[in-house]
C-alpha cells in the first residue's frame, strides 16, 4: 500500500506529516518505506542523513536507473527505512518529460521494491508537476496536510480536483484517505473558525486528530529523529500515534 502526502502549497506542515507519521506506523507488524520525492530532501534530513550522504537518491533510481533496493537505507528508527531526495529531483520534470509512459515511471520503480515493505509513503514536491503527477499515480491513497490559512483551504478544492483528473485520465487508483489539519494554534479564534470550516465543507473526509503547534516538531528535525525517537512521550509523539491509527483503520477501505 502506497500512500502520498501531498499539497501543492508550501508550508503546510507536508514533511512534518510524513516524516512523523511513517516513523508512527512503523512497528514489528509493519515494515515501512518513506519515499523523499522533495529536491529540497527535507525529509531525509529529518531522518538522520546529512546532505553529503544522500547519493545515491531517489533521483538516482527515477533518472540514472541505478537498483532502488541498493538505494535504500536503514535509518535510526526500527522497521523505518529511506530513500532519500536530492537536488537531482529538480530536473525530473525535464528529464521525465521525454519518456513514454511518462506519468507511470515512479509507479514501475516502485513495483520492485514493494514486496518488502508493508507501507510506503511519499513525501511529495509542493507542487503539482510532472513529480506530482507520478506520486498520484503511484499511490492507492492520498493524505493531505492543510493549515488552517484561507490561501491553504482555498487551494485544497484545486488539489481534490486535480486528483480526481488524474483518476480518470490516468486510470490511477489513488483516492483520499484523509485531510489533515496542521499547524493548528487553537488559542486563536481565527484558527478555531477555519478548522470548524474545513470540518464542516469535507466532513468525514477530515482525519479526527490535528497537529498543533509543538515545540518538539520545531525541534526534531534538528537532531535528525522523529518525534517519536526524540521525544516518545511527548504530546507530538502521541499526535501521530494517534493518526496512525486512524489511517490504519481507514485502509482496509482503500482496498475494495
Amino acid at each position: 500500500m502506497i500512500i502520498a502526502v501531498i499539497n501543492n502549497k508550501g508550508g503546510v506542515g507536508k514533511t512534518t506529516t510524513a516524516v512523523n507519521l511513517a516513523a508512527a506506523l512503523a512497528s514489528p507488524k509493519r515494515r515501512v518505506l518513506l519515499v523523499d520525492l522533495d529536491s529540497a530532501a527535507s525529509a531525509s534530513v529529518w531522518c538522520g542523513m546529512s546532505r553529503a550522504q544522500l547519493r545515491p537518491s531517489t533521483a538516482s533510481c527515477l533518472l540514472e536507473k541505478y537498483p532502488i533496493l541498493k538505494a535504500v537505507r536503514h535509518t535510526d528508527t526500527q522497521h523505518l527505512d529511506l530513500l532519500t531526495g536530492s537536488i537531482e529531483l529538480a530536473n525530473a520534470d525535464v528529464a521525465l518529460s521525454g519518456l513514454r509512459g511518462r506519468e507511470a515511471v515512479l509507479r514501475r520503480m516502485l513495483d520492485r521494491v514493494q514486496p518488502h515493505y508493508d507501507l510506503t509513503l511519499l513525501d511529495c514536491p509542493p507542487s503539482l508537476s510532472l513529480l506530482g503527477i507520478n506520486a498520484l499515480v503511484a499511490a492507492d491513497a492520498v493524505v493531505i496536510p492543510v493549515s488552517p490559512d484561507p490561501l491553504a483551504i482555498d487551494a485544497m478544492d484545486g488539489l481534490l480536483s486535480t486528483i480526481e483528473r488524474v483518476r480518470s485520465r490516468m486510470s490511477a487508483k489513488s483516492r483520499l484517505l484523509g485531510i489533515l489539519l496542521s499547524l493548528v494554534d487553537a488559542r486563536r479564534k481565527h484558527t478555531r473558525e477555519l478548522t470548524e470550516r474545513v470540518r464542516a465543507e469535507h466532513r468525514d473526509k477530515v482525519f479526527h486528530t490535528e497537529v498543533g503547534w509543538m515545540a518538539d516538531l520545531a525541534v526534531a528535525p534538528a537532531a535528525g529523529k522523529p518525534v517519536q525517537s526524540f521525544a516518545p512521550r511527548s504530546a507530538a509523539a502521541d499526535v501521530f500515534r494517534r493518526l496512525a491509527g486512524e489511517v490504519l483503520h481507514r485502509l482496509p477501505a482503500m482496498r475494495h
